[in-house]
């Protein structure tokens, strides 16, 4: 199998007015973000960074459409690989409103903290690269988009369901004309360069810093198989089935990670690195066992960042179990 190649802004078009547009995110193929069409009118799902920003413009003019047809800007989450382009097209798009889970509806309007907080993990110059520069989205653009919210586009209904696990601030959109959702990481990743021959694709959890809790993020999961979608779109990267195979190996990578957190219980120091490790070697063994023909040293170059976030995630929320029980 020869490694999957996607171009940086690469638009890929699907059934009922569905398009994928890359998102340009550290590398093609690692984010990406949906365009919505239904008739001349536009909705976005997940916005990426600064510079998905000039990309999704690019696919809107590549209708014959102008940014005056976007109307909604909807991002599953604040994490800034989803929503940091959120005010530049708003300030772009002179029709288009935002709709925000209700916990991220203030850092979209003030995002000075959201900001300052990623500025000092990452540095200014990675940050930037990265980011670009987070514009605040005027409070009368904002709608607060609570469980069970619906929204009328266009005449076709998307519905809101609130979606803890990986983030407080999380939900999913479900979309029955297309009986798809777009899941955000709620039901977890999918990278192209591992889709085996026979058309299996490996699929995990991501248990990223800060909101990280295994039980919400199961439900939330049961949840969204439970409408029976026929696709769920995720943000990292493109469609998957909902079938029952790609459930049960979510799942069993949430019971893995939490099993690699767990044995490390009261063993702060260093755990960090150990479960990083662990959860890289997990990785390898599920390439192996899957007979997914890609060298290991392209897994360890596309699944590094994972595993470390994915272990500085289990780590918080071991400090906060610990914190609990002491």
């Amino acid at each position: 199998m020869s490694v999957l190649r996607i171009q940086a802004g690469e638009v890929k078009e699907y059934p009922y007015g569905i398009f994928r547009i890359d998102a340009d995110y550290v590398s093609p193929g690692v984010a990406c973000v949906y365009l919505l069409r239904q008739g001349d009118r536009l909705a976005l799902i997940e916005t990426g960074t600064a510079n998905t920003v000039p990309h999704v413009l690019a696919a809107i003019a590549s209708m014959g459409l102008t940014p005056e047809h976007l109307d909604w800007v909807i991002p599953t989450h604040i994490h800034l690989d989803h929503a940091a382009g959120a005010g530049a097209l708003i300030a772009q798009c002179p029709n288009a409103r935002l709709v925000v889970h209700p916990r991220g509806a203030v850092h979209m309007m003030n995002p000075e903290k959201l900001e300052a907080g990623t500025l000092a993990v990452y540095g200014e110059e990675a940050y930037r690269r990265l980011y670009g520069h987070l514009v605040p989205v005027p409070e009368e653009k904002v709608i607060q988009a609570p469980d069970g919210f619906t929204l009328d586009f266009n005449g076709r209904e998307l519905v809101f369901l609130d979606t803890p696990g990986h983030a407080l601030h999380h939900f999913c959109v479900h979309d029955p004309l297309s009986s798809s959702i777009f899941s955000g990481d709620t039901f977890g990743l999918s990278y192209r360069q591992f889709d085996n021959d026979d058309g299996r694709v490996l699929l995990f959890v991501t248990t990223t810093p800060v909101h990280f809790d295994p039980v919400a993020m199961r439900s939330s999961i049961q949840r969204l198989a439970a409408l029976g979608p026929q696709q769920v779109y995720l943000t990292h990267f493109g469609p998957v089935a909902a079938s029952e195979y790609n459930l049960q190996q979510l799942l069993a990578s949430l019971d893995a990670f939490v099993a690699i957190a767990e044995a490390e219980r009261g063993k702060p120091d260093g755990r960090h690195g150990r479960m990083r490790d662990a959860l890289m070697n997990w990785f390898l063994q599920q390439v192996t066992e899957r007979q997914i023909p890609v060298h290991a040293s392209l897994v360890r170059q596309w699944l590094s960042i994972d595993a470390d976030l994915n272990a500085q995630g289990l780590d918080v929320w071991l400090q906060r179990q610990e914190k609990t029980a002491g």
